[in-house]
């Protein structure tokens, strides 16, 4: 065998038995102390980025449980990316359905949006930031997500574990001062904000698609709600402006 092609097969082995040292044999002259010392630096730089991303759901399993979720994933996964930065987003990818309790991946994903948030490359659109919300077509933050939720996972730590489902709106994204805010919306909101999402229309015609949809008997009176909701979405740093 050529001895780029031995290489690239100890590379093989070697990996095999940092994941899984009980069941991938150490390659031959590969000192065991050595091995498992450099296993264990493996290992505790992938578990940094893990427990930096998910302090709520470590808390909520326990360290012991935790820690053997990580090992499972340090075993088991086969990550995508060469990015330290995106190893939250590939645990959240491998989660198994039965880790843990019915909302832990929703709970997990909650976590890791503020990263995603955080590290999110949005450049900012051109905008007057004190134009005609109903008039003009708002500008969202470029770092944004919409989400919905099963659960209220906003809520979920080591005192609050629910137990039946509870629809959950959230709208989180980067403000101007680079810091991750949520806010909950009712389910209405959070449609509002999926229109604005589109880009198309001005805040009076989305809120006039609300009414519609609705079947309001007064759409002025939805408009007039969604106007405040739109002030105070600018007033928190959601809504840049509108567009020019």
């Amino acid at each position: 065998m050529p001895p780029a092609l031995q290489f690239q097969e100890f590379q093989r082995d070697f990996g095999r038995h940092l994941r899984d040292p009980r069941k991938a044999a150490r390659p031959a002259g590969v000192p065991a102390r050595r091995a498992a010392i450099y296993a264990e630096l493996l290992f505790n730089n992938l578990t940094g980025f893990l427990d930096a991303c998910y302090p709520v759901t470590r808390s909520v399993l326990g360290a012991t449980r935790w820690r053997r979720l990580q090992r499972a994933f340090f075993r088991a996964a086969r990550c995508h990316t060469p990015y330290f930065r995106e190893i939250p987003r590939e645990f959240l990818d491998w989660l198994p359905a039965d880790a843990g309790p019915r909302w832990l991946r929703e709970l997990a994903h909650y976590e890791w949006v503020e990263l995603a948030l955080d590290v999110m490359d949005a450049p900012t659109p051109a905008h007057a930031p004190a134009g005609d919300l109903l008039a003009g077509i708002p500008v969202l933050a470029p770092a944004l997500m919409n989400l919905a939720y099963a659960w209220p996972v906003q809520h979920i730590g080591p005192d609050y574990r629910p137990r039946q489902p509870r629809p959950t709106h959230l709208l989180v994204y980067r403000d101007a001062a680079d810091e991750v805010q949520f806010v909950e919306l009712n389910p209405v909101s959070a449609r509002l904000v999926d229109l604005l999402l589109e880009g198309r229309q001005s805040g009076r015609a989305a809120c006039a698609a609300i009414a519609a949809e609705l079947g309001h008997a007064d759409p002025q009176a939805v408009i007039a709600h969604g106007a405040a909701l739109l002030a105070d979405l600018r007033a928190a740093g959601a809504i840049l402006g509108v567009r020019t």
